[in-house]
């Protein structure tokens, strides 16, 4: 079977998450650290091909190879965990508490950060040859990417915050839906279109994610963009994480869970109740008959 229905891949996802939150220190790291890593790697990829082609729709349109490599490999992003382990806290599923999902989430953002942040000194060094010349034109090119989307936001204060906190809601409403996707399908092709889409719909509409971010903004530091580690870190990271998290628990592991899960009483109109009340009644008749 190539698709489940929504029933099927939410048990799944409420699954998960209970898995997520039971992980142990080492592995959790571990598998943080390489998606981080990977995640880096296809932000430079795009980086690179937009550089090269002067179209960024092309950049977008290749980046979820990074994205789709991790999930298929059952690395986690933090972006994942969002919206995965609430649900098993939700679900009510024995032994899951607020201090299980927090350590999750913890985890996994010191493994994504150091991944991200290795590869971020790794290309910086290639784009400079080892910090000896000027960077190459897809270091300046992720250079000004830093500078844009710090300062930028920060010229016009409270808007630019309010601006960059909604980046991130969507952001992760179309990267959760990728996570999802990853569970809707049974074949690798399945799983691979499913998730390619909505990643791709991010980075194309340049919405702000945390750990794509964990790699552009160290990666500009070191090859000497305009801007602080304070500029980073208010001005982008936090605010980005906050809207990442409320993006992906509410627009799609609770829509999904409320609706699919844990459904309403379905709405019988009072003619239609009357008469499948009545159908037993002429079913006895029938059969005493």
């Amino acid at each position: 079977m190539s698709y489940l229905a929504p029933t099927e891949f939410v048990t799944k996802m409420v699954d998960a998450g209970e898995s997520k939150v039971f992980m142990s220190t080492r592995d959790t790291l571990i598998r943080a650290y390489m998606a981080g890593a990977l995640l880096a790697l296809a932000a430079v990829f795009a980086v690179m091909v937009t550089q090269q082609t002067g179209y960024p729709i092309i950049g977008a349109m290749l980046f979820p190879v990074g994205f789709c490599m991790l999930y298929l490999l059952g690395f986690d992003l933090l972006t994942g965990v969002f919206v995965l382990s609430p649900l098993a806290l939700i679900d009510r599923r024995k032994g899951v508490t607020v201090g299980g999902v927090l350590r999750n989430w913890g985890l996994v953002f010191a493994g994504n950060f150091a991944g991200a942040l290795t590869v971020a000194v790794m290309m910086a060094v290639v784009f400079t040859f080892g910090f000896s010349t000027e960077p190459s034109a897809v270091g300046k090119a992720i250079s000004g990417i830093g500078e844009a989307r710090t300062l930028g936001y920060k010229e016009y204060g409270a808007a630019g915050m309010l601006t960059l906190f909604v980046r991130g809601v969507l952001c992760n409403w179309m990267v959760s839906t990728g996570v999802v996707g990853a569970m809707i399908s049974n074949t690798v092709g399945g799983k691979v279109t499913a998730m390619w889409m909505p990643i791709m719909l991010f980075f194309a509409m340049t919405f702000e994610h945390s750990v794509v971010n964990m790699f552009l903004f160290p990666s500009a530091l070191l090859m000497g963009g305009n801007f602080s580690i304070t500029d980073y870190i208010v001005w982008n990271e936090i605010p980005t994480v906050l809207g990442n998290m409320l993006g992906g628990i509410t627009f799609t592991g609770l829509t999904l869970y409320a609706t699919h899960l844990k459904t309403a009483p379905k709405h019988v109109p009072a003619a239609r109740e009357r008469e499948l009340s009545a159908e037993p009644l002429r079913a006895s008749a029938s059969s005493a008959s």
